[in-house]
């Protein structure tokens, strides 16, 4: 039976649709609304409230934290300063990509990961004989996820101790909250303005009356799981088990990937000095990757034309995400030259287009390429013209500023 999360005594009663998500273990959420869109767009044009306790937290302590650290990823973690957050994936040794997450620096010899699976053995093996700790604090940590272009203001006026016009993308500080103790990163899964809370979970109801009270003047609500995951795909994030699937959890060889076909090759820092998991052969594919990570998007117009051949109207609308992978193929081909596949995809509120993550053989991997995508129309299975673009599909100025 899924646990509650510290928040969960505020977010059940404000579910209304009784729609809830197995996450790590934990109850959350899917949508609190009938709307899905209502929520959608609180991340887009508001603010939106999104519990992310489930988050796995490992806190890596000691004089060998940063050599640890820095054998496991492939970013440079010397170069990493106290309140920085770096993402980063690891791999191993034949270069298959494990999980990506989010380091944060806490002081010389204390770093803090999250990610979205377990990481503590893999943590412990690459650390072996090192002097070096390392704390599963995932309980003791709760976790909010403020997102949105009206994010900073709530929090300008909710916290204290932290200038938030000069808190940095990417960037780390610790303030109060009505007296409780929050560390802030300014990072996120929605490819807008925004930013996480990390706190201790005795906290977590104050803290969450506190800021939806604030919020009700800039339009805050409770946001679930669907509408975080309509907007990671407009961001052109990738999630683990859905658009790739861990190395270890690969059945056959044809399922792994590495960072490059990932869209993570910028994440790959073959300069740095020390070497690390992976590195040599990753360098045999760096060059030329077999797969790459590309955006697809597919026009209204060609939505009503598949639609009206059945006498009906696109019932894409108000969907949300499809996880379900569908080949892509090359155009024209009538279904003979399968070149890939459409990973996560929705019909886009903002952008009035369909939209996907797609993983397609290099070759044909080539923006402005136009391709087919399967798609089912009354229970027909049928081809619709897409387009390839680069991602993100959508970045907003204040994003980063």
């Amino acid at each position: 039976m899924p646990l509650p999360t510290p928040f969960y005594p505020r977010l059940a009663p404000a579910c209304d649709t009784n729609q809830w998500r197995n996450w790590s273990g934990y109850d959350c959420p899917v949508q609190y609304d009938d709307s899905l869109d209502r929520e959608y767009f609180a991340f887009r044009n508001s603010a939106g409230l999104l519990d992310v306790s489930p988050l796995y937290k490992y806190d890596i302590i000691g004089k060998d934290a940063e050599k640890l650290l820095d054998r496991m990823m492939t970013r440079n973690i010397r170069k990493l300063k106290i309140g920085q957050v770096a993402y980063c994936p690891w791999c191993d040794e034949q270069g298959e990509l494990i999980h990506d997450g989010n380091l944060v620096r806490m002081s010389p010899n204390h770093f803090r990961l999250t990610a979205a699976d377990p990481v503590l053995r893999w943590l412990e093996d690459v650390g072996y004989a090192m002097d070096v700790k390392i704390r599963d604090v995932s309980q003791e940590v709760a976790g909010l996820a403020l997102q949105g272009p009206n994010s900073r203001a709530i929090l300008q006026q909710a916290m204290q101790g932290i200038d938030f016009n000069r808190l940095p993308y990417f960037g780390m500080a610790h303030g109060t909250l009505d007296g409780h103790a929050v560390m802030v990163t300014r990072t996120g899964f929605t490819g807008d303005l925004g930013y996480e809370l990390w706190l201790n979970p005795q906290s977590a109801l104050p803290i969450w009356d506190r800021l939806m009270e604030i919020g009700r003047g800039y339009g805050l609500l409770p946001v679930g799981l669907g509408a975080l995951d309509m907007v990671r795909v407009e961001a052109g994030l990738v999630l683990i088990g859905v658009d790739y699937i861990s190395a270890p959890f690969t059945v056959i060889d044809a399922q792994r990937s590495n960072p490059f076909e990932a869209g993570m090759g910028k994440l790959v820092r073959f300069e740095k000095e020390s070497d690390f998991i992976g590195k040599a052969a990753l360098h045999k594919v760096a060059a030329a990757p077999e797969w790459q990570l590309v955006g697809l998007t597919v026009a209204w117009h060609e939505l009503e034309r598949l639609w009206n051949a059945v006498d009906l109207r696109p019932t894409l609308v108000g969907r949300g995400t499809s996880r379900q992978a569908v080949p892509v193929f090359a155009a024209g081909s009538n279904s003979a030259s399968q070149i890939g596949q459409m990973t996560s995809h929705l019909f886009s509120p903002l952008l009035k287009q369909y939209i996907g993550l797609g993983t397609l053989k290099t070759e044909h991997a080539t923006f402005g390429t136009q391709v087919e995508v399967e798609m089912t129309v009354e229970y027909s299975r049928v081809l619709a013209t897409a387009t390839l673009v680069p991602l993100p599909f959508y970045e907003p100025a204040w994003k980063k500023s």
